[in-house]
């Protein structure tokens, strides 16, 4: 029989042939019993002979397939073992149970049976692999290589019921891939900006002979570290310079926590004040022409908080460094003329205008608003200070405005203000240059003329559509700077004795009654300010306490807790009425024991804001901390408010901050 014809039988219809036949042999049976006889012997062997076949065919298909799976296994058996990447089989306690050579030589580990993986592997996430019961990958460096980690779960038995599942962890080595890619990184060009903080103050500050050796040092030791760095330095003017160089030089100096900040601090030729500089630096930009838009705003950034300092922009992220010395004072007030006229026409041309300072303010936000109100009031416009509510800090200033008649309608609430603003409306911010922080930010996208007056070290966040930015970081105060402004408004005397005193307030308060961040300058404005009515004794008032404050400052001493043995860190009791000042005074007051360098106190205030005040003696930068807290400030005195956190969690939150900062500093 062919093979055709045993093909045929094998078809599910073979047996509906058969039936076919056995009847048409019975069938012949009937009318010829002879050649019926015949026919049913010959459908007996015909069927005896198809299950024959049939059998026979089964089992040489059976042996087959049997030889073919053992062909498959062997075959596996040697591929996985052969595989050219290393593979683990682990069980799902991380316990392995099977590697082939190429694992054991990427681990160096001999006899890896029973070990777990993260006693090798630490990186290895298996707990996300078990809740995700899908393939993932993870990539990790391990031995100086770079892996992609496939995870893939099996099961290793058909019987479900007794079913054992295994994770298979396939190792795909793209160590090429990620030199490459880092290679490709580190050659990113990185345009930067250099300038040399107050050059010509510091330049005057030398004795004249000596003035071109001082030029020359710092001209040599700038040069000197852009050639040991392959920094291509440019020169481009008295005291700036453009810098190109590549991404890997960058991660070199900012592991060195950009070194030239302190040596060309070092720089002594009889100079009374110290050589800072300031850097922008710019990197990770689609282009040439990005990057140099980030050192500009990054320059901008370092000058703003005072300079001394270097700030990295790549693309959202922005990075800073130094910042210990305080941005050094202008003598010259031309500045303060040209802002002064140029405030003085902008409030003659506005029909409406709006002055704020931030949420939660104090006295030298509240006074320089006064203080602006009232050069509105002397040009002939009426204006408005935007105010939510009185808060305990301002509260005796704000009693004593309510009972001058002249003050009626001078306060309004944002909501109300938001009604009337429109795109010509003059917003004024002062004592704070971040538009989430102003009292109102709404009006700020509303109006497209707004005045920034402030004095607080730049942070991240800043105006920067300001038509009239007034920011100088070396002044003491916002009331300091509105105070030299009002003296160019007009050559009169137009403060009342509550606004002069109202200004006067806020340069106590910010400089502590003058013993921090004090210059020439504040003194002159408080001695303008006294001439023009203010009383030092009525100010003081302003700042009493009554005798459950004062307790609870002592309080505030008595829990004090010293980290490090420079910082101390305390908390103001709950039931403080007015927890600002009492937390402002406490950590002034703890600056007063021995070996103290730096304080922090934590109130809780309303609304269940967490106030965080921070003083510091000049040696320990607290805008840092705080502004890590998404506060900011000043480097010996700063502070910032909390928000959705319990007490406990932010002094957890502080201390953690505090010991980080001691273990870099150190």
């Amino acid at each position: 029989m062919s093979k055709r014809g045993n093909h045929n039988f094998n078809l599910p219809e073979g047996n509906l042939y058969l039936i076919i036949i056995g009847l048409l042999c019975v069938s012949v049976f009937f009318y010829n019993g002879y050649l019926g006889g015949i026919s049913l012997i010959i459908f007996a062997y015909l069927t005896y002979h198809n299950f024959k076949v049939s059998d026979l065919r089964k089992k040489e298909w059976s042996k087959y397939l049997q030889n073919l799976s053992l062909d498959i296994d062997d075959t596996t058996k040697k591929a996985i073992l052969h595989l050219p990447m290393p593979l683990c089989i682990l069980e799902f306690d991380g316990t392995v149970s099977w590697y082939n050579n190429k694992f054991e030589n990427t681990t160096q580990v001999k006899d890896m049976i029973g070990m777990n993986i993260e006693e090798l592997v630490p990186n290895l996430n298996l707990r996300k692999v078990l809740n995700e019961q899908k393939e993932l990958y993870t990539n990790i460096e391990y031995n100086g290589k770079y892996y992609n980690i496939v995870y893939n779960i099996v099961k290793s038995q058909k019987d479900t019921s007794n079913a054992k599942y295994m994770i298979m962890v396939y190792w795909i080595d793209k160590s090429d891939y990620s030199n490459l890619a880092k290679k490709y990184l580190d050659e990113k060009e990185v345009l930067g900006l250099l300038q040399i903080d107050s050059y010509d103050e510091v330049l005057q500050s030398a004795p004249e002979d000596k003035r071109p050796l001082l030029m020359a040092e710092v001209d040599r030791t700038i040069k000197s570290w852009a050639n040991n760095n392959n920094i291509a330095l440019r020169k481009n003017g008295t005291d700036k310079y453009v810098l190109i160089t590549n991404k890997a030089t960058i991660d070199k100096l900012e592991e060195e926590k950009f070194l030239i900040l302190d040596e060309i601090r070092e720089i002594d030729v009889d100079n009374t004040l110290p050589v800072t500089l300031s850097i922008g630096i710019g990197l990770m930009g689609k282009n040439s022409f990005e990057n140099m838009e980030s050192a500009i705003h990054s320059l901008d950034l370092a000058l703003g908080r005072g300079g001394d300092q270097a700030v990295i922009k790549k693309l959202d992220k922005t990075i800073f460094f130094g910042g210990r010395s305080k941005a050094v004072e202008k003598k010259t007030r031309v500045k303060a003329r040209l802002i002064a006229f140029a405030l003085k026409n902008m409030i003659k041309e506005s029909q409406k205008i709006y002055i704020m300072g931030h949420k939660y303010p104090d006295l030298d936000a509240l006074g320089a608003a006064i203080g602006v109100h009232s050069i509105c009031k002397q040009l002939g416009k009426e204006s408005q200070i935007v105010l939510k509510n009185s808060i305990s800090s301002i509260d005796l200033l704000i009693d004593r405005i309510n009972k001058d008649e002249s003050y009626d309608y001078s306060f309004i609430k944002g909501e109300e203000a938001i009604k009337f603003c429109d795109k010509d409306t003059l917003v004024v911010v002062v004592d704070t240059h971040r538009p989430s922080f102003t009292e109102c930010p709404e009006l700020l996208e509303i109006s497209e003329k707004v005045v920034l007056i402030d004095h607080h070290r730049r942070g991240v966040e800043f105006i920067g559509d300001a038509v009239l930015s007034y920011h100088e970081t070396y002044a003491s105060s916002t009331c300091e700077m509105v105070t030299e402004l009002i003296q160019y408004i007009s050559d009169r005397n137009f403060l009342t004795k509550l606004e002069a005193e109202a200004l006067l307030s806020g340069i106590t308060l910010d400089t502590k009654n003058f013993n921090f961040k004090t210059g020439v300058r504040t003194f002159e404005a408080a001695a303008t300010l006294r001439k023009r009515g203010a009383d030092p004794t009525s100010v003081k008032k302003l700042f009493q306490g009554d005798f459950d404050n004062f307790l609870s400052k002592a309080e505030v001493i008595k829990n004090v807790k010293i980290i490090g043995n420079k910082m101390a860190l305390s908390v103001c009791p709950d039931d403080v009425v007015n927890p600002q000042l009492v937390i402002a005074q406490g950590a002034d007051e703890l600056l007063n024991v021995k070996g103290v360098r730096a304080s922090i106190v934590l109130g809780q205030g309303e609304d269940d804001v967490i106030f965080v005040s921070a003083r510091s003696l000049g040696d320990i930068n607290v805008q840092v901390l705080m502004e890590k807290l998404n506060g900011g400030g000043h480097i010996d005195v700063a502070g910032a408010q909390l928000k959705d956190v319990s007490m406990d969690e932010a002094l957890e939150q502080v201390e953690e901050l505090i010991i980080d900062y001691l273990k870099e500093e150190s």
